[in-house]
């Protein structure tokens, strides 16, 4: 049995959650973020719980290069919301050490000014995990925060890399961070990176960077030109400099303009049952690979199937099979 049925789970205050106690919040994500068994079962039971109220937020995600500015770029765009009556959570995705499992887990020390706002909530967490590891874990906080009133959730991402996609799966909104000077080479951004974007911002756009972050600009936007972009929304291309506040608030006047128009034609709505359906399905082949890890049949065969595959005895495809049938 992959996981024991959900029962009632006592010792967690639904109606604290949702009067925005941020302690209580920091505890359930906790719960959803363990990889114990029986915390996995919990916290499966406090999101059914939670789930009904859900659902009325804004998912923005941001990624971009390093050094580009993410972390001040966050922090005056939400001190910015805050100023416009939002409430702001912060769900940054740190990098977990292949070696160690450890992460840094410094947002909220890069963040001074947004974490002390009563209206914010950060969440540093390891990208490492079981059952989707970032994918699944994000999508459960998202959940939780909102539940607990928060209006706009922004996700920070490690960088340019898988994350970005599974990022881009599960937010209303994507926007891809860039520095001044792209070139030709646009800073190292995949194609696909760029395919995603429904916004490129260029950071850093002060003092003797200017006049170089308005010709990225023109770059930029010739780039995106080439692509193809389905449904509803052109991506825009716009400067910014966090460090001096300019053009915060014009970036959020953008993001409402796409949440507008998405809601207006219906995109909004569909989008999010997509992405639910989407997640159910890597759920499933995620916990398909967990019963065969689980499995103590498996666990006696495969060392054999895998001597016949080295030895070219047996195809790889007719061994997985053989893996497969076993449950």
């Amino acid at each position: 049995m992959l996981f024991p049925a959900p029962k009632q789970m006592t010792g967690f205050d639904l109606n604290s959650l949702l009067q925005g106690n941020r302690r209580t919040l920091a505890k359930a994500i906790t719960l959803v973020e363990s990889r114990l068994p029986a915390d996995m079962v919990q916290g499966q039971v406090v999101l059914e719980q939670v789930l009904p109220h859900s659902g009325k937020s804004l998912r923005i995600g941001i990624t971009g290069v390093p050094g580009v500015g993410k972390s001040t770029f966050i922090e005056a765009f939400g001190l910015h919301l805050i100023e416009q009556g939002k409430r702001v959570a912060v769900l940054a995705v740190d990098p977990s050490s292949p070696i160690a499992g450890g992460s840094i887990l410094g947002d909220k020390t890069r963040m001074e000014e947004l974490s002390r706002s009563e209206q914010a909530f950060i969440r540093p967490s390891p990208s490492v995990g079981a059952l989707g590891g970032v994918a699944q874990k994000t999508r459960e906080s998202m959940l939780l925060c909102e539940a607990a009133g928060y209006d706009v959730i922004l996700v920070e991402t490690v960088g340019v890399g898988q994350s970005e996609y599974q990022v881009a799966g599960m937010v209303d909104f994507f926007m891809v961070l860039m520095l001044p000077g792209g070139g030709d080479e646009l800073q190292g951004i995949k194609k696909g990176i760029l395919e995603l974007a429904d916004a490129l911002v260029i950071n850093k756009a002060d003092g003797e960077s200017e006049n170089l972050a308005n010709l990225t600009k023109q770059q930029y936007a010739g780039a995106m030109s080439l692509l193809r972009h389905m449904g509803f929304w052109t991506p825009r291309v716009m400067t910014c400099s966090a460090l001096k506040l300019h053009n915060i608030d014009t970036v959020w006047e953008m993001i409402g303009d796409y949440h507008l128009q998405a809601v207006d034609n219906g995109s909004f709505t569909s989008k999010r049952s997509q992405q639910n359906s989407d997640w159910m399905h890597q759920l499933v082949n995620q916990m398909l690979l967990l019963k065969l890890d689980q499995s103590s049949e498996v666990a006696a065969l495969l060392p054999g199937l895998e001597a016949d595959v080295e030895n070219q005895r047996v195809t790889p495809y007719a061994a997985a099979r053989r893996l497969i049938e076993l449950i």
